[in-house]
């Protein structure tokens, strides 16, 4: 029978899934396939499971459960094994890569940072720092019809806007990776200058967190955004 598969983790971990539920319209008991060393934490389906926001959230759920009470290694949504002797093969035959990995995630979370600006005050620096840039908008405000002016100014404050940006994701990653055990840089999206993954220790989780905090308020203009501690499924 088809498996949903949600992590892996040691055979010494508790693995406590006592009422636990999986993915699916009529969800089934999750549990775990022990092989050697690992066990993989499954639930049965028989149906193509889509992200749907119940679905996603008992994956979450059973990813929340065991990493209250040990290491995981999370498998992103979706992740489907054809049946329990497949799970128990593949546990076999990559052990010494999972059991890798899970001595290097052993106590650590991940925390996900993205930040955004306030463009009205990076337009302002810009409109400060550029004389070409004030002087076109000057002139633009006081009337001047040439056409090639509001280009002159857009091509100018764009340029400006992509390179500062970009200087100021560069410093704020430079300022978050000391604080980690790991990093991982993704493209961000929706307007955000930075997107990143951090693998944090939980003994470092409190100097981790006021650092973050400190940062947020020595950097004008900026919004940051935290969520954390999740599974480290950007490390697996």
């Amino acid at each position: 029978m088809p498996l949903y598969v949600y992590s892996i983790t040691a055979a010494t971990h508790p693995c406590r899934l006592d009422g636990l539920t999986g993915v699916g319209a009529e969800p089934a008991s999750v549990r775990a396939i022990t092989a050697g060393r690992l066990c993989a934490v499954v639930s049965d389906i028989d149906e193509e499971i889509r992200p749907k926001r119940r679905d996603l959230a008992a994956h979450q759920a059973v990813q929340d459960r065991l990493m209250a009470d040990g290491t995981v290694l999370p498998l992103q949504f979706g992740y489907i094994a054809a049946d329990d002797q497949t799970v128990t093969q593949v546990l076999l035959e990559r052990a010494d890569g999972y059991l890798e990995a899970l001595e290097r995630l052993r106590g650590c979370a991940e925390y996900h940072v993205k930040a955004s600006q306030d463009e009205n005050v990076l337009l302002r620096e810009i409109l400060h720092d550029s004389d070409q840039a004030r002087q076109l908008n000057d002139r633009i405000r006081a009337g001047d019809a040439d056409p090639r002016l509001p280009l002159e100014l857009g091509e100018i404050v764009s340029n400006e806007v992509r390179a500062r940006q970009e200087d100021l994701a560069a410093r704020l990653v430079q300022a978050l990776v000391p604080l980690a055990a790991d990093h991982s840089v993704r493209a961000p999206a929706d307007g955000d200058i930075l997107s990143i993954s951090l693998l944090v220790h939980d003994d470092d989780k409190d100097t981790f967190l006021q650092a973050e905090a400190d940062l947020a308020e020595q950097v004008e203009g900026v919004e940051f955004r935290y969520t954390g501690p999740l599974p480290p499924y950007s490390f697996v």
